[in-house]
């Protein structure tokens, strides 16, 4: 996915989970955070950020805030729109008769249903934003939606559904993603069962640029080897 209308800026502070004051060219911009999670050890006062200037003229900010950058590991992508628009890219390259995305299963909606020779498929898709020494870690607040959703990708391998936990990875260097314990046990456990009963997880590691962002297709496909061969 590419992003129109690119700029650069200084973050300067969040005074609540949607606004950031953003200093750009000197001038201090309200700008939508295209995330509500707490993203607190990225958007720290003086990062650099990236904005992408809106064309509606009835909005009441003018830039959504889209990438951050984190020293140390490089460009992170913060919109939280963005996993499932990418996840889309990617499965339309895997070879699916069928895909549908925000499909109503059980009492939620999942992000994908797919269909392969015939062989129903369910996917959701987390994408994670949280780097501790080079491993990423979901969620970084308590998510009862998660939750819930493993719960229901569990309940459907019971029922010959093959289901998938896909988690997103929209920043440099990171190949894997572990529960964050510390933050929300309860999502841990809950994967941990999810899994048991026959969840898959994939991690779907990213390009990021400023105005761009894509799975990276050929390392996806290296480390979830094993978990892809089911679907040839």
């Amino acid at each position: 996915m590419r992003y129109e209308n690119v700029e650069k800026g200084i973050f300067l502070d969040r005074p609540n989970r949607f606004i950031a004051l953003v200093d750009i060219d000197g001038r201090t911009e309200r700008v939508h955070v295209k995330n509500t999670g707490r993203c607190r050890e990225l958007l720290v006062p003086g990062a650099e950020v990236w904005l992408s200037r809106s064309g509606d003229p009835k909005r009441k900010t003018a830039y959504d805030l889209i990438t951050v950058l984190k020293p140390g590991l490089g460009l992170v992508n913060i919109d939280s729109q963005a996993p499932n628009h990418v996840a889309f890219e990617w499965l339309q390259e895997q070879g699916f008769s069928v895909i549908r995305p925000e499909y109503t299963y059980g009492g939620s909606r999942l992000d994908f249903y797919m269909e392969m020779q015939g062989r129903p498929m369910l996917m959701e898709v987390k994408g994670c934003t949280l780097e501790i020494d080079g491993v990423g870690y979901f969620p970084d607040a308590p998510t009862e939606r998660g939750i819930k959703h493993l719960h229901e990708l569990a309940g459907a391998v019971s029922e010959g559904i093959s289901s998938y936990l896909a988690f997103v990875i929209p920043m440099p260097s990171v190949t894997r993603v572990l529960p964050n314990m510390d933050t929300a046990p309860e999502f841990g456990r809950a994967l941990c069962d999810a899994q048991e009963a026959g969840v898959k997880v994939i991690y779907l590691p990213c390009v990021v640029k400023e105005d761009e962002l894509y799975i990276d297709s050929e390392l996806g496909k290296r480390i979830n080897a094993d978990v892809l061969s089911d679907w040839s």
